[in-house]
């Protein structure tokens, strides 16, 4: 030990800003389109904080995309109802 009680060859303290994985399981969606745009997530655990913002807006965009691209597909026409017959 040092003079002022710390192993000198301990290793410095980790930096904040460091890269470092979040260890967090993405599960499939069952939607490859989705799994995609969540796999790029993974990015983030090689990025110092401040590249996070740019993976998330991405995902982000991704996923509104995704779900936009659902609204536009046209659906099965609707059953007719039995209550559109009046006399």
């Amino acid at each position: 030990m040092d003079g002022e009680g710390q192993d000198a060859w301990a290793p410095p303290p980790p930096d904040p800003s460091a890269a470092a994985p979040m260890g967090v399981a993405r599960v499939p969606t069952g939607r490859p389109e989705t799994d995609a745009v969540l796999e790029r997530l993974a990015d983030a655990d090689h990025l110092a904080t401040d590249g996070h913002v740019a993976v998330y807006e991405d995902v982000h965009r991704g996923l509104r995309e995704a779900l936009t691209a659902l609204d536009a597909r046209p659906g099965p026409p609707a059953p007719p109802s039995p209550y559109d017959h009046r006399s």
